[in-house]
């Protein structure tokens, strides 16, 4: 009983076990405008989706669609997605890899950045090299754009659809902070 239970719980934490990545595929095509195809997205105000954890991108997409997380660009891509659709989508973008993008970072911002990442403990959540674990996000080589309007909306609590973690601590952080920040999580790989 134990052990059936166990396995249960186990691939009830495995979305990949149950993804199509073609049909991810399929439906990334109308995403690719903004994210690009692969997830890598030709402008920084998009976040790069390729590399992310699939929990993640999952978790946010069901937040767009139940509207606790806010973006009118994303609401009508959303509206019609089934949760098997958001899985395959998930999945699809966790598969690819992330590109570097196309940003000099300051070296001293970078030194500053990675100065208050390590102050504010980034690594506890984001993991070493901020590379994300389950339903919290990769933002390693995150656009920079993306990165400050993120932190940015924490800060003044327009978006809350993180439990609090990162309302709280983008509290302690100030403008010029999140400017560093962003150089820092932009120059890693």
């Amino acid at each position: 009983m134990k052990r059936t239970l166990a396995l249960g719980l186990l691939f009830a934490f495995l979305p990949a076990a149950h993804a199509d990545l073609a049909a991810g595929k399929r439906k990334a095509d109308a995403c690719g405008a903004c994210h690009g195809a692969d997830g890598n997205p030709a402008i920084g105000q998009f976040p790069v989706l390729a590399g992310q954890t699939a929990r993640y991108l999952y978790l946010q997409l069901k937040d767009f669609k139940e509207g606790r997380r806010n973006e009118p660009s994303m609401q009508p891509m959303v509206a019609k997605l089934s949760s098997k659709d958001m899985l395959n989508l998930a999945e699809y973008f966790a598969a690819q890899k992330p590109k570097p993008i196309a940003f000099r970072a300051d070296a001293a911002r970078v030194a500053r950045g990675k100065k208050k990442a390590d102050e504010v403990l980034c690594t506890m959540c984001h993991l070493g090299g901020l590379s994300g674990q389950n339903e919290i996000p990769r933002v390693a080589g995150q656009n920079p754009e993306y990165v400050i309007k993120q932190l940015k909306a924490f800060k003044a609590r327009t978006r809350t659809n993180d439990a609090g973690s990162m309302t709280s601590v983008a509290q302690t952080i100030t403008e010029r902070d999140i400017e560093d920040l962003a150089h820092y999580i932009s120059s890693l790989d």
